[in-house]
């Protein structure tokens, strides 16, 4: 009898040693690439992981098995150490909780810098088997079009730019008020003023195409996100939406105002970003600055109605920025039905040793880059509580912004990136969120680059051809 209570003894032992492997084993997080293969649906427990719970530690598999139906509570609640297994099981499965919505808030606003990248990653290539050098007899052809569409905005400009010139409240309103701007430290008269008349750049970019693009090569999905697309770890995207179909197939553009309504929002949900030579204290010198040129050049050159928003949502810190610029916007585009575009200015943040300046018209010139958020994340799907309809207008949007870049000026752009959450893009089809340089680039090449950005941006709103 003795031996036998010893052999039980021994076999009770042994049994609640495997049940204890079994309960820490599942307990540890998972490698976080098998927690990329693991969708919202996915059971607690896999196929296989379930037949070899069965065969050596079938009380747990039996456990896990009545999870589902309230079973496994009663269990947990005997036997506590049990829920370590049930807890990350049941996190993978749980729809986004309020605690994860606050989490994915404070990440959207504090940053979307792509410095983990590096620049081969991020580099757009200025040339590819999908682009023709334009030359000879089709350069001909092509700068006979493009005479054709600016005389046709020169013939109709000058009711347009009379309409830009705004006095009284309109044109306080337009500029955020004189006094606004001298308060910013932005001086519209000042030292952006003299700029846009002594940098030499300003109306003098060549009007003809480098290169043309040929849309059959980019009909496969491979190559199109080559050669347009950075894609964040964060997300995951398809050829439902990145197709040429749908990038190429809407048409994005607008017609100049003739009154005093602003038609073109810029605004900077991260107003603090500066560059390496920023003077502190004199917003002319960062971020808000480059908004300030490109608001006079598509004003003055281009004849559209511009405001410039200069809130600040990031003075004490960068979380929420976008949640905390939400209401201003939102109240804007309600009382200025008018605005048409919307246009968030950032800078970007790169490796120390990386510079992102190319060559323009002589000038050094801050490279850029065209951002758009997916409201989707690879490891929920997509964020019903951050939802956008306008997304696939906001993707085609920045696709030909990003086309006629690569068209006009190779090397220009970085690629297209794309990340997980929404960046307020939801406010408009005609939404744009733009990475001007970095913080080793001048301010003075980041004004530069204002000026072919404007430029592009008149072809895509005044629609320009991007192809079959």
């Amino acid at each position: 009898m003795e031996k036998k209570d010893r052999v039980r003894r021994i076999l009770y032992r042994v049994t609640a040693a495997l049940l204890a492997v079994c309960v820490i084993e599942l307990s540890l997080p998972k490698k976080e690439e098998d927690k990329k293969e693991e969708g919202i649906g996915q059971l607690a427990l896999g196929q296989v992981e379930n037949a070899a719970l069965s065969l050596w530690c079938p009380a747990l598999s039996f456990a896990a098995g009545t999870q589902e139906t309230g079973i496994w509570q009663v269990i947990t609640s005997q036997f506590p150490i049990l829920h370590l297994y049930g807890r990350e099981k049941t996190i993978n499965l749980q729809l986004e909780s309020r605690d994860t919505y606050e989490d994915i808030i404070r990440a959207e606003g504090q940053d979307e810098y792509t410095d983990a990248l590096t620049e081969e990653e991020m580099r757009t290539p200025e040339t590819s088997d999908g682009r023709i050098q334009v030359d000879g007899e089709l350069a001909k052809l092509l700068e006979e079009e493009n005479s054709q569409a600016l005389k046709g905005k020169e013939d109709g400009g000058d009711d347009s730019r009379d309409g830009a010139q705004m006095d009284g409240a309109a044109s306080g309103n337009m500029s955020e008020t004189e006094e606004e701007l001298a308060k910013s430290g932005i001086n519209a008269q000042g030292e952006i003023g003299s700029w846009l008349f002594s940098s030499g750049m300003a109306g003098a970019l060549n009007s003809e195409k480098v290169e043309e693009y040929q849309w059959d090569y980019y009909r496969k999905f491979d190559p199109l996100v080559k050669e347009f697309y950075a894609v964040d770890a964060s997300t995951v995207i398809d050829s439902s939406q990145l197709n040429l179909d749908a990038l190429l197939g809407r048409d994005l553009s607008i017609e100049k105002r003739t009154d005093d309504q602003p038609q073109i929002l810029v605004y900077h949900t991260h107003s603090q970003e500066d560059f390496i030579d920023s003077v502190p204290g004199d917003d002319s010198t960062t971020i808000m600055g480059v908004g300030e040129v490109l608001t006079q050049i598509l004003r003055e050159q281009y004849g559209y109605n511009v405001m410039h928003h200069l809130g600040k949502y990031d003075v004490e810190n960068r979380d929420y920025a976008y949640n905390n610029s939400l209401p201003a916007l939102e109240q804007l585009l309600e009382e200025y039905p008018s605005i048409e575009v919307v246009i968030d200015l950032h800078r970007d943040e790169v490796a120390a040793d990386r510079k992102l300046v190319t060559q323009i018209e002589g000038q050094d010139t801050a490279m850029f880059m065209f951002f758009n958020g997916l409201s989707r994340t690879r490891k929920h799907g997509d964020i019903e509580y951050l939802p956008n309809e306008n997304i696939a207008d906001n993707l085609a949007f920045s696709f030909q912004m990003q086309a006629l870049c690569n068209e006009y000026y190779p090397g220009l752009t970085r690629r297209i990136y794309l990340k997980g959450y929404r960046y307020n893009m939801h406010l408009k089809p005609r939404y744009l969120l733009i990475e001007m340089g970095a913080q080793t680039n001048t301010y003075e090449e980041c004004y530069n680059a204002c000026v072919p950005l404007a430029r592009i941006l008149d072809l895509e709103l005044s629609g320009a051809d991007l192809g079959d």
